[in-house]
């Protein structure tokens, strides 16, 4: 019953034509002994490489191959690599790839598929996370152009912001009401859509420096509202 599932699916989604035979399974050892590494299929050893149009299935024999790990988040999500992300499309994408290399679908397949669809599925789930939230997208973008902030940054930042995040975390320490912490909720929120208007900006005229002060920034105001989710958070 799973295999019929699963081979509607794939020719719903393109990647297993009508009428093209399914793979026979390999032992464990042979599947081993093919290596993930190879520019043939591990299974059929027919040709298959990370730049050949479909990334997931052999053409020949339509079994998963492993991920590539060539290929970057955007490419895997379908997305211009740019700050400017479509979520509506982002998540129609997520739900699309789950669909197809989700473990749940490959439960009556060989281990090695296993393994691959495991590993598949949980690149899905990190590369829609990171994408999905301005601060992760830019970070990740950032660092495919070779460069990364490192955790701590105080000593690279002005006096005056330093001293406006010490004043926000004392002011949530000392908050009591209800009405004092959507005060603060509201200026931590104002501020980061400012600076998700000012990095995307930044990354549009290539000015990776000032992408890079804007999300450290942005990190600073991040620690915030994780403190302000666990204040409201009931003991």
């Amino acid at each position: 019953m799973w295999r019929g599932r699963v081979g509607a699916l794939l020719r719903v989604w393109g990647f297993w034509p009508t009428g093209v035979p399914r793979r026979r399974l390999l032992s464990c050892d042979a599947a081993s002994q093919a290596g993930s590494n190879s520019p043939h299929c591990w299974n059929c050893g027919g040709p298959w490489g990370p730049g050949r149009e479909d990334r997931f299935f052999c053409p020949q024999c339509r079994a998963l191959q492993a991920p590539d790990p060539t290929r970057d988040y955007f490419s895997l999500m379908d997305c211009n690599r740019s700050f400017r992300v479509d979520t509506a499309k982002l998540q129609h994408r997520y739900q699309q790839l789950q669909r197809l290399v989700h473990p749940d679908f490959f439960s009556q397949r060989s281990q090695t598929e296993k393994d691959f669809s495991e590993k598949h599925s949980t690149l899905v789930n990190d590369a829609y996370k990171t994408l999905l939230a301005p601060l992760s997208r830019g970070l990740y973008l950032l660092k495919l152009h070779g460069i990364e902030i490192p955790e701590r940054t105080d000593y690279e930042m002005d006096r005056q912001f330093l001293v406006e995040i010490m004043e926000i975390n004392e002011k949530l320490a000392e908050a009591e009401s209800e009405a004092a912490m959507k005060e603060i909720e509201s200026i931590v929120k104002a501020k980061q859509k400012e600076f998700t208007d000012n990095v995307s900006s930044a990354f549009e005229q290539d000015d990776f420096e000032e992408a890079k002060e804007i999300l450290t920034k942005m990190r600073y105001f991040s620690n915030i509202e994780e403190k302000i989710k666990l204040k409201k958070t009931p003991l």
